[in-house]
């Protein structure tokens, strides 16, 4: 097995402030101090142009759930949670400062090319917009790093459809696409783990490496996607899962995260076959008790 990566999605649960978000990004270096099997690897954030993705019908719509809304419209809303990118600069910044890899999810073109300005190691293409192949030809064709995909709402024809656009122009080994069903919190009968050993059957030749993006509540799920064979792991942050938004309750919070990550790494140790048909630790023990050899 590979090394398990962890990815911190804060996405838009810094609601919009910058000191929760830095806050949240020492909290996770923080981690590695702690312990470094419990350490996280990535943390992602969000960009959106918001003028630019959404209708003037939805721009001036009610937010869906007012209660979760941070502004009198939905518009008002995103704006709200938005960042530019002198601060998702400053974000980067913050991460490598505390020795974590920087990352967004870019929603369209207009973000994609401010977000890739930045250089960052990777970028993330969301389940919503995986079809905009403005946006993957702008990733495949003008970004060097490895972009990252999920395929939540995404029919089977769309996922081969993605995997050959990048094959047409071979970047589908810097292409890591995401086993995920799209929602918040998704019960447990929808999470639909064996989508990832399907993933790999169909693409583990062609793309760099499967992840797992859960919107699940718990972390059980997620060693049994390490043993399905994701690599790549995807866990909504946050430091309050009962703060207004939509993406807290199906988010965990430090020591979730931080439980998450020793979790997936001991399991990961454990996915091996044995180098010998007995093992050191198990000679003392056949002297002991093995009868009738």
């Amino acid at each position: 097995m590979k090394n398990p990566i962890v990815m911190a999605e804060i996405g838009c649960n810094h609601r919009g402030e910058l000191n929760t978000a830095h806050k949240m990004i020492k909290l996770l270096g923080v981690f590695k101090i702690m312990n470094p099997q419990s350490s996280i690897d990535v943390v992602k954030f969000q960009k959106r142009t918001n003028k630019e993705l959404l209708s003037p019908e939805e721009y001036n719509a009610p937010h869906p759930n007012p209660a979760n809304s941070y502004g009198a419209t939905y518009g008002e809303h995103r704006e709200a949670l938005e960042f530019n990118l002198k601060q998702h600069a400053q974000l980067k910044k913050w991460c490598e400062d505390e020795g974590l890899t920087y990352s967004t999810s870019v929603w369209d073109l207009t973000a994609a090319k401010e977000i890739v300005s930045l250089k960052p190691e990777m970028i993330k293409v969301p389940s919503a917009c995986n079809l905009d192949f403005d946006l993957l030809r702008f990733l495949r064709d003008k970004y060097k790093g490895e972009v990252h995909v999920s395929f939540g709402m995404t029919t089977h024809a769309e996922e081969k459809k993605i995997v050959n656009f990048f094959k047409e122009k071979n970047r589908a080994k810097d292409l890591v696409i995401y086993a995920c069903t799209s929602g918040y919190p998704v019960a447990f009968e929808d999470i639909c783990l064996l989508e990832i050993a399907r993933l790999k059957k169909t693409f583990g030749k062609d793309v760099k490496a499967i992840g797992f993006s859960g919107h699940h509540l718990g972390i059980a799920v997620d060693v049994a996607a390490l043993a399905l064979g994701a690599r790549y792991f995807e866990r909504h942050f946050t430091l309050d899962r009962t703060w207004k938004g939509t993406d807290h309750a199906a988010s965990l919070e430090p020591r979730g995260l931080m439980t998450l990550a020793r979790d997936l790494r001991n399991a990961d140790k454990a996915l091996t076959y044995k180098k010998e048909d007995i093992l050191d630790v198990e000679k003392v023990q056949r002297k002991k008790l093995k009868r009738k050899i």
